[in-house]
């Protein structure tokens, strides 16, 4: 107990007057010097990387190759080129293919034989069908020779019957046998020409074994191969029908769908100037040929077939091409006038005294320097700034200018 009274309990007081601990102070320093780094970060960031200033929404045109006579075309319409002349060539028989002489892109001749059909049999059906004809001929030269005998006797025993030398029986007897012996070279030559017919029959189905071109043409595709079945239509199961395709080139024209509302604008024989995608370049002359007198009711349309003046090698079955109908007045300068560069009136603008277009490069746009050449329509001719395929900025605002980030409408 005197242990218990003597015992100090001092160090268990609050001393209200000591100094404050300086962790809370110390976490609220790093608080805001954690916020401010990241504040200097994102301005950073949004200034390297210029997202304050929104995209702004252009509409785009292309510099192209073109001419005067197109930009002052009636209409343009686009089509495709198609071969007027073009056949799935196939055997009229029914066989395993045993010899395919072309491959795609082949010049092929009329007549020329370009696959053939397994027909041993059928040569050998010819074979027999020839040796009937030579034993057929050789029976007539037999008839012919009893025939021969035939009327001789008949001609010495008629003129014995006529002295009464022998009798009427004796005389009816050499007759009859001179008419067994004339039906005998009768039947003879009708089995040579029934032997003949054959011949022609065999010849015709050896004939359908082997596949001839029909016209010069070039053959586009190959659609089996040398072992496969090959029957008239394809009927049966894992047969072919065609083993090629074949296409006249010197009947490509383009056709071309034009809209019911131009129709009246096009006219049989008018001049056209024709390009193909494949080779924007080059223009090729041609004249409208033939306009379907009929329409598509789905797409309300007119087919118009355009062939071409002039043609080269590059012009190809099934290519994509643009048709400018031309005005007779257009003639001239069409014959005359080289594709020039050009782009859409509204995309030329004037900065600080100078023709510009903007140039669009990626997501941005590039002020450009033209120089200008001629009106031609709507677009105007650039003599130098631009290439064909880029893309420029239609009717540019104010506030455009390079570097400015644009985006299309969609």
């Amino acid at each position: 107990m005197s242990d218990n009274k003597h015992t100090d309990l001092s160090f268990l007081k609050i001393d209200r007057h000591a100094p404050r601990s300086q962790e809370p102070e110390l976490h609220q320093k790093m608080i805001i010097i954690s916020a401010v780094v990241i504040v200097v970060i994102a301005a950073g960031l949004f200034f390297a990387f210029g997202s304050g200033t929104a995209a702004q929404t252009v509409e785009l045109g292309t510099v192209v190759l073109t001419t005067s006579a197109q930009e002052s075309a009636v209409l343009t319409a686009s089509g495709y080129i198609v071969a007027q002349r073009k056949a799935a060539v196939a055997s009229k028989g029914t066989g395993r293919l045993e010899y395919l002489g072309v491959i795609e892109g082949d010049r092929v001749k009329t007549g020329q034989i370009i696959g053939r059909l397994e027909n041993s049999d059928v040569e050998a059906a010819l074979g027999q069908v020839k040796a009937n004809l030579n034993l057929a001929k050789a029976g007539l030269e037999s008839a012919k020779a009893e025939m021969e005998d035939a009327l001789a006797n008949f001609e010495r025993q008629k003129t014995l019957f006529a002295q009464n030398a022998i009798s009427r029986a004796d005389y009816d007897g050499a007759n009859a046998r001179y008419k067994r012996a004339a039906a005998a070279v009768t039947s003879a030559d009708a089995s040579i020409k029934f032997a003949e017919a054959n011949i022609r029959a065999t010849e015709v189905q050896l004939e359908y074994t082997l596949i001839r071109a029909p016209f010069d043409g070039v053959v586009l595709t190959k659609n089996a191969n040398v072992g496969e079945v090959i029957s008239p239509f394809g009927a049966a199961a894992g047969s072919r029908g065609a083993i090629v395709s074949v296409a006249d080139m010197s009947s490509l024209e383009v056709e071309a769908d034009v809209s019911e509302s131009n129709i009246e604008k096009i006219k049989e024989g008018m001049p056209c100037e024709i390009t193909l995608d494949a080779y924007p370049e080059q223009r090729y002359s041609g004249f409208v040929n033939k306009v379907v007198p009929t329409a598509d009711r789905a797409k309300a349309t007119v087919l118009t077939k355009v062939r071409f003046n002039n043609r080269d090698d590059r012009v190809l079955p099934e290519m994509r091409a643009k048709v400018s109908f031309l005005k007779e007045e257009n003639l001239r300068d069409q014959k005359n006038s080289a594709p020039k560069i050009s782009v859409p009136a509204s995309a030329i603008t004037t900065r600080n005294g100078q023709k510009v277009v903007f140039v669009v490069n990626g997501e941005s746009v590039r002020e450009t320097a033209v120089t200008l050449g001629e009106a031609m329509g709507n677009r105007i001719e650039i003599t130098s700034g631009v290439a064909p395929g880029e893309k420029v900025v239609l009717r540019p605002s104010e506030h455009l200018s390079t570097g400015t980030k644009v985006t299309t409408e969609k």
